[in-house]
């Protein structure tokens, strides 16, 4: 059984485990147990941690469909100097749930908001899958309907990182088909029940990864999926910068002459602009 001291009044943000319950950090746990209340997801969920480790903090449901209502219950409890600990079903709390609400309203109400990290099913799978870490994106679950996905993965094609989404497992198959028709020629890694008994992290090319799970391999558990970035083009060197301005210059102004360029090459607009001011100088007439 976990004994603690009371918690100081305000709002603590704990980080529950992802599927193993040893993945529970000490600081958590003498929040959870010195806490007035603990507000979460599921009671039910949270329960089996709780009872774990002998905790009986009384629990008090917070998730998407009840936020409105009980988000000034618990004001008017820290109004009245309680301290209470949010967590979520697994992993970190305001990652993929309406807490951040919460958090915003607490804070403009004056009260105290702690963290206290831990586990994270995002940063888990970013270790373990062999990409890119040092910029990634977050981007959650795809849209569930084909049209509106296939959109959301053209625009997340231009984003120069590593992708992080969170997927189920009857969409999965689906979804891969689309981010490899979408995205092209990406190695990737599906991260399934990280922690767990079964845990599975498959690196692949995306096109792979899409047949694999089309062919209905196991997709139970909770899923995410981490996604190389775009590869990088080689940026033109000054000699062909300059080639493309003279050839510009012929056929309009300066200044449609960089805009034209800096769209062709990727280089910022202001880099163009000066090396096309020189260009035009040393020119002379040939640019306009």
């Amino acid at each position: 059984m976990v004994e603690a001291p009371a918690l100081a009044p305000g709002l603590h943000i704990a980080a529950t485990p992802i599927g193993n319950l040893g993945d529970i950090t000490l600081r958590a746990l003498e929040a959870l147990a010195g806490a007035d209340a603990v507000a979460c997801e599921d009671t039910r969920v949270t329960r089996k941690l709780l009872e774990r480790y002998g905790i009986a903090t009384p629990l008090t449901p917070y998730h998407e469909h009840n936020a409105a209502k009980a988000r000034p219950r618990i004001l008017a409890r820290l109004a009245k100097g309680e301290a209470l600990v949010l967590v979520s079903d697994a992993g970190t709390p305001l990652i993929s749930d309406p807490g951040f609400k919460l958090v915003a309203a607490v804070r403009e109400a004056g009260h105290a908001v702690t963290a206290l990290p831990g586990a994270s099913a995002t940063l888990a799978a970013l270790t373990v899958a062999g990409l890119p870490t040092d910029r990634f994106f977050f981007e959650g679950f795809l849209p569930p309907k084909e049209a509106a996905r296939r959109a959301r993965i053209a625009a997340l094609a231009r984003i120069p990182a590593t992708l992080v989404l969170f997927e189920s497992g009857p969409r999965i198959g689906a979804s891969l088909a689309d981010l490899a028709e979408g995205l092209g020629a990406r190695a990737a890694a599906v991260c399934r029940e990280l922690t767990k008994l079964h845990e599975e992290v498959r690196p692949a090319m995306l096109a792979d990864l899409a047949r694999h799970y089309g062919r209905q391999a196991e997709t139970r558990g909770e899923i995410v999926l981490v996604i190389a970035p775009p590869p990088q083009e080689e940026q033109p060197d000054a000699d062909a910068v300059d080639a493309l301005l003279r050839q510009a210059f012929v056929r309009v102004s300066v200044k449609d002459a960089v805009s034209e360029v800096a769209a062709a090459t990727g280089l910022p607009r202001r880099e163009v602009y000066q090396r096309a001011l020189a260009l035009a100088k040393e020119d002379g007439d040939g640019a306009r």
